[in-house]
């Protein structure tokens, strides 16, 4: 059986690159971002990335970094 994520959600600001990719980083999480081609690229890397931080800091994260909004776009 398949280990289920937690259920956490963060605000993640994404802004299109110079290069016409996409960056997305997660103000809660210091160092915590990524890039990708496409915004279906990034939706999968940043949720890699998060998921990575978590299992990095051993899922220790304090609750006044823990956000309602998952999706916050700048174009």
């Amino acid at each position: 059986m398949a280990e289920e994520e937690p259920g956490y959600s963060f605000e993640v600001i994404i802004e299109r690159d110079e290069d016409g990719g996409y960056i997305a980083e997660v103000p809660s999480l210091p160092g915590c971002h990524t890039q990708g081609d496409s915004p279906e690229e990034l939706k999968k890397n940043i949720k890699e990335a998060i998921l990575l931080y978590i299992e990095t800091i051993g899922a220790r994260i304090p609750p006044e970094y823990l956000e309602r909004q998952i999706n916050q776009i700048s174009i």
